[in-house]
């Protein structure tokens, strides 16, 4: 592939052209596995091309792995390449973290059985505003108390860890609910028509309802990340 500005031959499809200083692609999609990692190119709607990263998983106790932070760079200097003015993921938590921490630009989250054909469906779209703030920041509210102690308190965490949230407001708790034997779980609830939803966290006969505001901008959006919210919980084995 050339340049379209200058001419000059590109190495790989849609990278940034050192000679005249100019891009070729304006946005990058990422389908993150564990083991293998998709970075598909595209400009004004067309798919430039696609190149894939593969890696062998090593665990390292609870510490990141050296294996997957080089894994990760690998993805991270194929996104550097193109300098795209937006970058997409979708796919494994823990590689997208690590592949974030190696870059400057902001991810959008999509959720679509394909992902590429999505992006370049409703690229013209504004994508959902990325929070970056910290953890313990979106939390707040006057309610302190939460259900289940030290677990209720993670189930909020994977929520607030979402790139979309921008606070959970942690609502009182209800302790004349059906007790269960199943300890604690969470599920957020169907997102209402400014895109926030709730979450219900139950333990025994108690349950509490946190409303968790997000940057979606109506409830079709919402949706998408409640759907995600579930997902997190799920892979955290804290979905009721």
């Amino acid at each position: 592939m050339e340049c379209g500005r200058c001419g000059s031959p590109l190495a790989r499809p849609g990278d940034y052209c050192l000679v005249c200083r100019s891009e070729n692609a304006d946005t990058v999609v990422l389908e993150l596995s564990r083991e293998r990692a998709r970075v598909t190119t595209i400009a004004d709607g067309e798919v430039l091309g696609q190149r894939e990263v593969t890696t062998t998983p090593e665990t390292d106790g609870e510490r990141e792995p050296p294996e997957l932070r080089a894994f990760a760079g690998q993805v991270a200097d194929e996104v550097r390449r193109k300098r795209p003015e937006e970058v997409y993921a979708t796919g494994d938590r823990e590689v997208l973290r690590a592949v974030r921490a190696q870059l400057r630009y902001e991810f959008y989250r999509v959720e679509a059985e394909d992902p590429v054909a999505h992006v370049v469906e409703h690229g013209g779209e504004e994508p959902l505003e990325v929070v970056e703030a910290p953890v313990a920041e979106k939390l707040g509210g006057t309610h302190s108390t939460l259900i289940g102690g030290r677990d209720g308190r993670a189930a909020l965490e994977v929520v607030a860890e979402h790139p979309h949230v921008k606070k959970i407001i942690p609502g009182p708790i209800d302790a004349g609910g059906v007790s269960s034997d199943s300890g604690l779980r969470a599920k957020a609830t169907r997102a209402d028509g400014t895109g926030n939803v709730r979450l219900l966290v139950r333990e025994g006969s108690s349950v509490q309802e946190n409303r968790v505001v997000t940057t979606a901008r109506d409830r079709e959006l919402g949706e998408r990340v409640r759907a995600d919210l579930n997902e997190a919980l799920s892979e955290a084995d804290l979905k009721e």
